[in-house]
C-alpha cells in the first residue's frame, strides 16, 4: 500500500530483503535499491544484498538484536521522516518481510502520521525461504494442515506470554522467529501442554545463504541442539512432523546450476 507523493518531497519505501539470498529479492526491491538516494538497513540484510547497492548511495546501519539495539526504534522512525522531509528517496531495507515480525507496521504508521509518502514492498519471509532451503514443507496433507507463526521474544522487559495449549497442536507446524533465547522455556511449555517430546524439530541458521546450517533434532532436545550456535546468526525454528522430511527433501540442485545471482549496476 502506498500514499500519494507530494511535489518536492521525499518518500520512503519499506522494502523486504528476504532471508538473505540475493536471488530471492523481488524485482521491485532490486529496482528500488538501485534508485534510492539513501538506504537504511537492518542487521539481517545479508552482505550479498548490500553489495548490490550502487557506489555513491548513502547507507545507514540501523541494526537490532534482542536487548541490543544499535539504533532504538523511535530513533529509526524519526530518521526515516527526517530523510524524506529533506527531499530524498529513502529505502528502508529490512530482512524478510517488513510486515511479519519486522516492525514495518510501526514505521509505516509513524510515516502516515507525519503525512510522509511511503510504500511497503513485501519480501520473502524467513518462514517460507528458510523452510524451502532446508527441505521442510510447512504444510503437507498427511502431516500438517495448519501453520502457526510466532515470535520467540517479547518487547523489552516484558514476559513471553503465548497461548501454549493452542500452539501445542500435533497436526500443525509451528515456526518460531527470534526464538533461540527463550527456546528452553518454549520447549518445556509445549511439552507441558501435550506436544510429544519426540516431535521432529529443526533449526535453520543463516537460511538460504551460502553458510546455511540445518540442525535436525526433536522438541525435547532442541534447547541443547541450538545452545552452541552463533548467537549473531539469524535462526528460524520449525517444530512439527514436517521437520522429519528435511533429509529427504533437501535441495539437490548444485548452486552452480541455479539461476545467476543479481549483479550491482
Amino acid at each position: 500500500m502506498s500514499t500519494p507523493s507530494a511535489p518536492g518531497r521525499g518518500r520512503v519505501f519499506i522494502v523486504g530483503a528476504g532471508p538473505g539470498d540475493p536471488d530471492l529479492l523481488t524485482v521491485k526491491a532490486l529496482r528500488l535499491v538501485r534508485a534510492a538516494d539513501v538506504i537504511v538497513f537492518d542487521r539481517l540484510v545479508s552482505q550479498e544484498i548490500l553489495d548490490l547497492i550502487p557506489a555513491g548511495t548513502a547507507q545507514v546501519f540501523a541494526g537490532k538484536m534482542a536487548r541490543n539495539h544499535h539504533m532504538p526504534q523511535a530513533e529509526i522512525n524519526a530518521l526515516l521522516a527526517t530523510l524524506a522531509l529533506s527531499g530524498r528517496t529513502v529505502v528502508r531495507l529490512k530482512g524478510g518481510d517488513p510486515y511479519l515480525f519486522g516492525r514495518g507496521g510501526e514505521e509505516a504508521l509513524h510515516l502516515a502520521q507525519q503525512g510522509i509518502p511511503f510504500e511497503v514492498v513485501p519480501g520473502v519471509t524467513s518462514a517460507s525461504g528458510c523452510s524451502a532451503a532446508a527441505g521442510i514443507p510447512l504444510t503437507h496433507r498427511d502431516l500438517a494442515h495448519r501453520v502457526q507463526l510466532i515470535t520467540g521474544h517479547a518487547k523489552e522487559d516484558e514476559p513471553l506470554v503465548l497461548d501454549w495449549a493452542k500452539l501445542a497442536e500435533p497436526d500443525a507446524t509451528l515456526v518460531i522467529y527470534m526464538g533461540r533465547t527463550n527456546i528452553g522455556r518454549i520447549s518445556a511449555q509445549l511439552i507441558g501442554h501435550g506436544l510429544p517430546p519426540d516431535t521432529p524439530a529443526a533449526a535453520v541458521v543463516n537460511g538460504t545463504r551460502a553458510d546455511q546450517q540445518t540442525i535436525r533434532t526433536t522438541l525435547v532436545d532442541l534447547p541443547t541442539a541450538v545452545r552452541d550456535l552463533d548467537h549473531a546468526a539469524p535462526t528460524l525454528i520449525i517444530i512439527g512432523k514436517v521437520a522429519a522430511l528435511a533429509d529427504q527433501l533437501a535441495p539437490s540442485v548444485p548452486d552452480s546450476e541455479s539461476a545467476p545471482a543479481a549483479q550491482a549496476p
